[in-house]
């Protein structure tokens, strides 16, 4: 089996998003594995301009699998607005998309806490996009961070409330 890994070196806006469209029109499988949905990948194609922040750019292939990794940390409001953006063209995303249970999520206390920390560094600032995206890799590597799965699990409220309530 071969496989092909197209990694930014950057903190993004490399263009990784169109490449990936552009080189994998026959692939079975494309995979993000870790990031944010910062900027996006913006593609256009037949007039139509698509921004993608979370969903990998190979979801516009008829026949590719597309996998969200448990390395990516997923917004969900971002996430309901692209799978809404992606409605008018009649994909079956069920098929096509699976979502790590091991990917964290991207609460509204986790923007917070990124712009506190912003704006506490004063001139030192490090020119976070405040999309809440550090904060939920250190819950991540805190290991108290909320996950895809944990939604399906019956204490998933509670779990959600000590997060969000923690100072």
């Amino acid at each position: 089996m071969t496989v092909d890994l197209l990694l930014g070196l950057q903190w993004g806006d490399e263009g990784k998003g169109k490449i990936v469209d552009v080189l994998t029109s026959k692939y079975d499988i494309i995979a993000r594995f870790q990031g944010g949905p910062n900027a996006g990948h913006t593609l256009e194609f037949d007039g139509i301009k698509h921004v993608l922040r979370t969903i990998p750019s190979g979801i516009f292939h008829k026949n590719a699998i597309n996998i969200i990794g448990n390395g990516v940390v997923i917004d969900p409001v971002v996430f309901q607005k692209e799978l809404e953006g992606l409605e008018k063209f009649n994909m079956d995303i069920k098929s096509k998309l699976f979502i790590s249970r091991k990917a964290h999520l991207i609460l509204p206390t986790h923007r917070l806490l990124d712009a506190a920390s912003e704006a506490s560094k004063g001139k030192a600032k490090i020119g976070s996009t405040l999309k809440g995206i550090g904060p939920t890799y250190m819950d991540k590597t805190g290991r108290n961070g909320i996950r895809v799965g944990d939604i399906e699990l019956e204490d998933f409220k509670l779990r959600y409330r000590a997060l969000a309530d923690k100072t």
